[in-house]
């Protein structure tokens, strides 16, 4: 399959600048893969199609103020750097723009009490560099980072928790697991009370999500791995929901690339690690039965992922409709329900 495969046309007014309010009016694209039928909903109906004995499973992954801007002392020149996962205590991946003068050696300054070490290259053209610091980094970073919103959406957010979903706990994220931004805590409490379970992984989303796919041949691209966590309660839940013959149904696709990363046996482990899982048509799911997700970027690992699950013609099938009934795209655009 080529990259050519999964590109599509979307008008540009088309990729949502601003989030729904409130989070769970956003708009629902249904699409029944027994049926081959895509119907439309608003997300807030959202456990009128769902069944007792289901198991919804989120990231509770939270994104990180993941940009810092600084200096090199010796020349005053500009540096952006973007932390994508921490490898030790002050070791960090990281991408650098201008990115060809961060050589092992460069120091880049923060401010007084944060500075870092460019100490090597990595195979996907980040670096890896060691931060020095006076207090606890964390603290440090909530003050002097900023963080990132993908490029595409030019408008400022005047509330940084609206990129967040309300579940989010663990910290370590460069980009939010969207499809859960379209969740409330009320709505995640209607849902338990129906008798749909709740469980939790982790994925700290980093460059294998959002890296662009340069190989034409999908078979030749390399996913970079990122780090996952499945406890052993959710793999617990998970193993009973499967057993009694009822649905795991995905929120987003980070939550698929770790339960099929913990569960290529059948049976979901309780286990941490790192994962390069790369999901494309041809894919034997073991685990997820059903997704929820947003809509794509063009010729993207995440719509070669959704077409796995659904099939490629039915998911172009899905696009070209929700285009042609004008949905919001993208990070802050409205959901689809695969099921």
């Amino acid at each position: 399959m080529l990259v050519s495969d999964f590109d599509y046309y979307l008008p540009e007014e088309l990729i949502a600048q601003q989030p729904v309010e409130p989070r769970d009016h956003s708009r629902l694209l249904v699409l029944d893969r027994k049926t081959g039928t895509i119907t439309h909903n608003a997300f807030y109906n959202l456990p009128q199609l769902l069944q007792p004995g289901d198991t919804l499973v989120f990231n509770d992954t939270r994104v990180i103020p993941a940009r810092l801007l600084g200096i090199k002392p010796e020349t005053g020149g500009k540096v952006e750097v973007f932390l994508l996962s921490r490898t030790t205590k002050d070791d960090w991946e990281v991408l650098v723009k201008p990115g060809k003068r961060a050589r092992p050696g460069t120091v880049i300054e923060f401010g007084e009490n944060l500075r870092c070490e460019v100490l090597d290259t990595t195979d996907f053209g980040g670096r890896i560099v060691r931060f020095t610091y006076q207090g606890i980094f964390e603290e440090i970073l909530d003050v002097l980072g900023e963080t990132p919103l993908p490029p595409y959406i030019k408008v400022q957010l005047s509330d940084q928790e609206r990129y967040q979903t309300v579940y989010a706990r663990e910290r370590g994220s460069a980009a939010a697991p969207t499809a859960g931004l379209h969740f409330t805590r009320e709505l995640m409490e209607t849902i338990a009370n129906m008798g749909v379970n709740l469980a939790y992984i982790t994925l700290h989303v980093g460059l294998g999500t959002f890296r662009p796919v340069v190989a034409e041949n999908i078979n030749e691209h390399v996913m970079h791995r990122e780090y996952y966590s499945v406890p052993p309660a959710t793999a617990e839940i998970v193993n009973k929901t499967l057993a009694a013959g009822n649905r795991v149904i995905a929120v987003g696709t980070t939550a698929v690339r770790t339960l099929e990363s913990a569960g290529s046996s059948g049976c979901l482990e309780a286990k941490s690690g790192w994962t390069e899982i790369f999901i494309y048509p041809g894919h034997e799911f073991k685990i997820v039965k059903a997704l929820i997700t947003n809509f794509h970027l063009p010729k993207s690992t995440l719509l070669m992922l959704i077409s796995a699950l659904a099939g490629r013609e039915f998911i172009f099938d899905a696009y070209r409709e929700a285009v042609d009934k004008r949905y919001r795209f993208f990070s802050f655009g409205d959901a689809m329900f695969i099921r």
